[in-house]
C-alpha cells in the first residue's frame, strides 16, 4: 500500500507520509485529521494490523483519528502548532514510535523529546513543537487522537497533570465574564441562561 504525501506540503522538507487506521472517509489514504469535529471509522488497512487495534483497544475513550506517520531519513517538519490537540481542549494527541533512533529530535514547547520504540507519549501539541530525522532510516510513529473522559482524567491525575491549573486557566477575568453574561442576557434562550448561570456561579468563587 503507497503511503500518502502530508497535506501540510509548506511544514516540512523531505518525505513526511502517512497511513490511516481510522479516517473520517474511512480510507487508509485519507490521513486528514480534524480533533473534536468529525466522526472517525476504520479503514481496511486496520484489520490487518491485529496488533495496532489491540494497542487501540487498550485505549479506554473515544478514538478519533488513528495514523502511522513516517519521517524519511534527512526529512524535517518545521516548527508548527496543531490547534485543539493539547488535554486542556478535551481532546488528546498521543504519540507511539514504532520504528525511530536516536538521531529523531522531536521537540515540544523549547523541550526535546527522548521518544523510544514502544513507548506512549502525550504532549500538548498546541504548542510550538517540531521534528527532524538526522538519521540514516525512517522513523514511523503511530498517533493517535482521542477525546477525554473519566478514565483519561484518571490516567493524567496518576502522571501528575495539574487540574487546578486548568480550570484556573479556563476562567474568564472579571470585564470580560460581564460582557459575554449582556450578550447572553440577550439571547433569551434556555442554553443562554444556563451559561449565565455558570458564569454568575464562578464569579462567586472567584470573590
Amino acid at each position: 500500500m503507497d503511503w500518502s504525501q502530508h497535506f501540510h506540503t509548506s511544514d516540512y522538507s523531505g518525505q513526511w507520509s502517512g497511513l490511516a487506521l481510522r479516517s473520517a472517509s474511512g480510507k487508509a489514504s485519507d490521513i486528514y485529521s480534524h480533533p473534536g469535529g468529525t466522526a472517525y471509522i476504520d479503514t481496511p488497512l486496520l484489520a490487518v494490523c491485529p496488533y495496532i487495534a489491540h494497542v487501540l483497544d487498550s485505549f479506554e475513550c473515544e478514538k478519533e483519528s488513528a495514523r502511522l506517520l513516517r519521517l524519511a531519513p534527512g526529512a524535517q517538519i518545521k516548527e508548527h502548532r496543531d490547534v485543539h490537540t493539547g488535554y486542556h481542549f478535551d481532546v488528546f494527541r498521543v504519540h507511539i514510535p514504532i520504528e525511530t533512533s536516536k538521531q529523531v529530535q522531536f521537540r515540544v514547547g523549547g523541550h526535546t523529546l527522548d521518544m523510544r520504540e514502544g513507548e506512549c507519549w502525550y504532549a500538548d501539541f498546541s504548542q510550538p513543537h517540531s521534528v527532524e530525522n538526522c538519521g540514516a532510516t525512517a522513523r514511523v510513529n503511530l498517533i493517535l487522537d482521542c477525546k477525554r473522559n473519566d478514565w483519561s482524567d484518571k490516567l493524567f491525575a496518576q502522571a501528575g497533570y495539574d487540574f487546578d491549573a486548568e480550570a484556573r486557566s479556563r476562567r474568564l477575568d472579571r470585564v470580560t465574564r460581564v460582557k459575554v453574561i449582556a450578550e447572553l442576557s440577550e439571547m433569551k434562550t434556555a442554553v443562554a441562561e444556563q451559561l449565565i448561570r455558570q458564569l454568575e456561579a464562578q464569579a462567586d468563587l472567584d470573590e
